[in-house]
């Protein structure tokens, strides 16, 4: 596992990391939102560093994107023994990482998240990777970050709805991890959460399950709940050009992947209406296309599958999740016609 510094100053956490470091060349990559709001609080650490900025979005994690890093990654003649920061949230992450493991076979690179999402889920664990062919994570590498700094006080810069996306895997923790954590949380309205300490719950919990498998060959898969029917709904948006965030396509997948843990008698309807009814609270009606099978088409995609069987990561109870249960498209159809009806 790679060295993970949480510090309400960020400034601090780079200059610490840098200290008694002898890279040849340090590079700053950055995207449109974070170059004007997050480099502020760390600029001066970095004197003399033209940062590179490419567009923010998810629909910029691509081949296309990658390219024009690696041609500033050439043209600022960073060798091997170079080091890439990536200021940015999930995505940039993502790929901001992608493009450091596989310029000139790799470099270092070190990340600072600044959104939740990436403080909490994205940034931990070594899963680098950009989408393709629409296909979410299609192409990617496991490479660990010389380093992740984790500063809340990039979050003071977010809006509420990219806060509220962090939030959905701060619930995924909790219900796959954490009953007493999980009961905290849903005994508090969104704005009344304390981030720091969710913050250092993700992290510790994460940290944890990726040290025990860092290529996702067992444990790690329990990470995966919500996100097959998550990711297939977020991608479905993304190719229609009415995006959605991540944190809500997963909480989507969180409250149709609980139904079909409730139909295989791996939680209570108790505890179905639970997570639907505080996951409801938090997040607004997204309205599914009312021909599934685009969505369907997708999930057929999913890299849990294996052969024609499709893999999902569901809950156990509150606070335990298994792995590897098969589901049936039956199943996935019937989980989003729940989670519409859910609505009304």
């Amino acid at each position: 596992m790679s060295i993970i510094t949480i510090s309400p100053n960020p400034k601090e956490l780079i200059t610490g990391f840098l200290s008694g470091k002898t890279y040849s060349r340090i590079a700053l990559l950055t995207d449109s939102n974070t170059v004007t709001f997050c480099l502020p609080l760390i600029v001066n650490a970095l004197p003399g560093i033209e940062p590179i900025v490419i567009p923010a979005g998810e629909e910029y994690k691509n081949l296309q994107s990658c390219q024009l890093v690696w041609e500033h990654l050439t043209s600022q003649q960073l060798d091997r023994h170079s080091l890439l920061i990536v200021l940015g949230g999930g995505v940039l992450g993502d790929l901001g990482g992608f493009c450091a493991a596989t310029y000139k076979r790799g470099i270092d690179f070190v990340l600072m998240p600044t959104t939740l999402l990436a403080q909490v889920d994205a940034s931990v664990g070594g899963k680098l990777g950009i989408d393709f062919l629409n296909y979410k994570n299609h192409i990617g590498v496991f490479c660990e970050p010389a380093a992740t700094l984790i500063s809340p006080a990039f979050l003071k810069t977010l809006p509420e709805r990219e806060l509220r996306s962090g939030f959905a895997e701060v619930i995924k923790h909790c219900l796959i991890s954490d009953k007493a954590m999980w009961d905290s949380v849903r005994s508090k309205p969104f704005k009344s959460q304390d981030w720091n300490v969710l913050i250092q719950h993700s992290v510790n919990f994460k940290s944890e399950v990726v040290k025990n498998d860092p290529k996702e060959r067992g444990l790690r898969k329990v990470l995966n709940f919500g996100h097959t029917v998550g990711h297939a709904v977020e991608s479905y948006f993304l190719n229609s050009n009415n995006r959605i965030f991540h944190g809500e396509a997963i909480a989507i997948g969180m409250i149709a992947e609980a139904f079909i843990a409730w139909r295989k008698n791996l939680i209570t309807e108790a505890e179905l209406i639970q997570i639907t009814e505080y996951l409801k609270k938090t997040y607004s009606n997204v309205v599914l296309p009312a021909n599934r099978s685009g969505i369907l088409e997708l999930i057929s995609q999913d890299k849990k599958n294996r052969g024609n069987r499709i893999l999902m990561a569901l809950t156990e109870g509150i606070g335990r999740a298994k792995w590897d249960v098969e589901v049936s498209f039956d199943e996935i159809v019937a989980s989003l016609d729940y989670y519409q009806s859910s609505y009304t």
